[in-house]
Formats: structure tokens, sequence, C-alpha cells
């Protein structure tokens, strides 16, 4: 596989020793959007996660973000491509893995961002574009459900992406 992901998850046995309880590999799918591949590696139903819960965390159905959990996925942005604009309530730890990142905010202010480079993304309204006509870019997400920001006293509401 060529853009690979190997994931190694721990669990217990019955009797509280640790062992390994899965150790494979994917690669992202094409989203239809068409402007990414994406791969789930893990979700929690919950915040603060539950370490009972042996459901297989990448296997729970999800959205862009979990209501009331987390959710961390591997983003391969496509050369050339970008995403609508969106917002999501939630907090978003974004890790450049390869290739560099414009994540572009209301009024077309944006920022590039390199590999090892890490946005933190609050609850706003933003779209993200690879810049390279020819390399992928690699980001890892960590979404956690977070209370939306208010503007006199109101919510901003979701915007789908």
């Amino acid at each position: 596989m060529v853009n690979s992901i190997r994931r190694v998850v721990t669990g217990h046995t019955d009797e509280g020793k640790a062992i390994f309880s899965a150790d494979e590999e994917f690669e992202t799918l094409v989203i239809p959007s068409g402007d990414a591949a994406m791969a789930t590696i893990w979700t929690t139903a919950t915040v603060p996660a539950d370490c009972n819960d042996d459901a297989d965390g990448r296997l729970r159905d999800v959205g862009t973000t979990l209501k009331g959990g987390s959710v961390i996925r591997v983003v391969d942005m496509l050369p050339g491509a970008s995403s609508p604009m969106h917002r999501t309530s939630s907090i978003d730890y974004g890790i450049v893995m390869s290739g560099n990142i414009e994540l572009e905010l209301e009024d077309k202010v944006l920022k590039t961002v390199g590999e090892g480079g890490i946005i933190v993304q609050r609850g706003t309204i933003h779209k993200w574009r690879n810049p390279s006509e020819t390399e992928i870019c690699r980001i890892v997400f960590v979404l956690t459900e977070a209370r939306p920001f208010e503007v006199n006293g109101k919510a901003l509401e979701d915007v789908a992406p």
C-alpha cells in the first residue's frame, strides 16, 4: 500500500492484562465531494472516553464530528483541491504530516501551514485548500465536541461541509 496507515490498538483481557487488540493497515478513501481521501482511525462515543467500551471505534458511524464524543482521522487533501466553507461545534487539532495546507477563514484571510505544523481549529467557519498541483497534503485531525461560540448570547450554527 502506497499511502497506507498502520493502526495499532491496545486493550485488556478479562483479567485486566494489557494486550494488542488490533494491528492493521488500510488506506484513505476518496470522499464523495472528491476533494480529499479520508480514513477514520478511532472514535469515542463519549468525552471523557470509556476504556470499558469494547467497540471498534473505527467502525462507529460518524459525520465530520461525533456529538458527545471524539474522532481521529487521517485526511489526504488531494492536489489542488479545496473543501467547501464549513463550521462544526468542535475543537479540532490538525497535525500536518506532509505537504502544505491553506486554512482560509471568512473574508479570504488565510494561513499556509507546512509539514510539522499544528492547527487548533476552534469552531470557526473555514475551508481547507491544498496549494500543490502535484502533492497530497496528509493531515491527522483529532476532533472533540465543544460548545459553539456565542455572539450576543446566540450560538453560531454549524455549517455543513
